[in-house]
């Protein structure tokens, strides 16, 4: 991963070239390098940990997160890679937007930055938390010698190479994470005598867990399903959209990215699933039950082969964290620093300062990630609501809806965000529901209902 970053350090020549790679990605990479950066390391850690804990009544997130990563790609990837082109080369989410709606104050364009450096903020420290969980586990290292080992290696990178590097490097990963998720449960069947005998040892002891509505509501279901609105709003999912070589290869890209994340997925769902069988059988003690994963490799493969497979746990990590990373320098970059203070500044210095807010933010995350108690799933949930309601409406509006404006687009943003904040610290009742979907509607309304007693003057 060093050595990519390393080469591509030698081919960055411009802040379009640090921010999208100049717009030059084949379908194959884009389409794996989306699909490793969106899953992160809750693929491997949260998603199993939480069907280790709850059993298939986990099945609706991955339900929902299938729905809405193919509706992204079939809906917004072609139509953004498009307009984003045709809108003065926009090479942020920031700079789509501003371009969109004439910001010529730069209201919206400041806005949107701070919305996505609060949010990748707490994403990216989810992911410090997975890598810190890794190393801790496997070395027996203290946690914070873990975070800080972890944190140095995915800096490392993104800071020389930029998005061509983090590209690149989230191909290998991704490759690595789908081999890692198809050998790991297919071995723990085995080990427990076939499939039939796991899901006989399962109905012995848990029956709840063969039951996908067992324990669930009508608001817990839905919550779950909800995840799947957030595609719609990831800025590091977006910008591999906009920098595919050709909007013709889109169509491909889709295909080999849903295969892959399916695939993944279902190899999630399974290591989850029969790990919790497969601890009952050997009556082994797990106290986090995000880290079975890491527990069956241990258990079941020779040293070497563990290896591999743990690797693909930083591979999961590294691939979200390091777009995180990019996606949050280039906002401060292009959408602030550029925009507001240096609208002269050359390309070389451009690309120095980019690298220069990857270290800053970088600490930033890391020092929100000290506490070794954080929950990856929790920490990601929280980041992926705050995208998906603050952007996710107003990425399909803009694209689809010619009568929004920037008052209307303004309203969407905030009440997205605003909404996300509020209700995820209010408790009981209808504030269990996941806090995505009722953010997700009301930015909608936001944005229609302002764009619509605004246009007369702001159109």
């Amino acid at each position: 991963m060093l050595a990519i970053g390393g080469y591509f350090y030698f081919k960055t020549h411009n802040l379009n070239d640090y921010v999208l790679g100049g717009r030059n990605l084949g379908p194959t990479v884009t389409a794996l390098s989306a699909g490793a950066s969106d899953m992160s390391g809750w693929l491997l850690l949260g998603l199993p940990g939480m069907i280790y804990t709850s059993g298939f009544n986990g099945i609706w997130l991955a339900i929902g997160l299938v729905i809405g990563a193919y509706l992204n790609w079939h809906y917004v990837a072609k139509k953004l890679r498009i307009t984003t082109q045709q809108l003065n080369n926009a090479i942020t989410i920031p700079d789509y937007l501003s371009n969109r709606f004439n910001d010529k104050g730069s209201l919206l364009r400041v806005i949107t930055a701070i919305v996505i450096l609060l949010f990748y903020t707490l994403y990216t420290s989810s992911g410090l938390v997975g890598g810190a969980k890794l190393f801790e586990a496997t070395f027996n290292l203290a946690y914070q010698d873990a975070l800080l080992i972890g944190s140095i290696i995915i800096i490392s990178y993104t800071f020389l190479g930029g998005y061509n590097a983090v590209s690149w490097t989230d191909f290998i990963q991704g490759i690595l994470m789908l081999l890692a998720l198809l050998i790991t449960p297919l071995v723990v069947i085995f080990e427990l005598g076939g499939l039939q005998q796991g899901l006989n040892l399962i109905q012995t002891n848990a029956p709840e867990h063969l039951n996908i509505f067992s324990g669930a509501t009508l608001i817990s279901i839905i919550s779950l399903m909800a995840w799947g609105l957030g595609y719609f709003g990831q800025p590091h999912i977006l910008v591999r959209f906009m920098s595919i070589k050709h909007e013709n290869d889109i169509a491909k890209a889709k295909t080999i990215g849903m295969s892959w994340m399916i695939l993944s997925v279902l190899g999630s769902l399974c290591v989850g699933f029969f790990g919790y069988a497969y601890v009952l059988a050997s009556g082994i003690e797990m106290h986090d039950s995000e880290k079975v994963f890491i527990t069956l490799t241990q258990l079941l493969f020779q040293p070497w082969i563990a290896g591999f497979l743990l690797a693909a746990i930083l591979a999961a990590i590294m691939s979200t964290i390091d777009s995180q990373l990019l996606v949050s320098s280039s906002v401060l970059t292009r959408d602030i620093y550029q925009a507001l203070f240096r609208k002269q500044a050359s390309d070389k210095e451009l690309v120095w300062v980019g690298r220069a807010t990857v270290i800053i933010i970088a600490i930033i995350a890391l020092a929100l990630s000290f506490n070794e108690n954080s929950s990856v799933l929790s920490l990601v949930s929280y980041a992926w609501a705050g995208f998906g309601a603050a952007f996710g409406p107003l990425i399909i509006l803009s694209l689809y809806n010619k009568h929004i404006n920037k008052s209307g687009a303004l309203a969407g943003i905030l009440t997205g965000s605003i909404t996300v904040i509020i209700w995820k610290n209010l408790t009981g009742g209808i504030f269990d529901l996941y806090e995505l979907f009722p953010s997700f509607i009301l930015a909608w309304l936001a944005i229609l209902i302002v764009s619509r007693l605004t246009k007369t003057t702001n159109e």
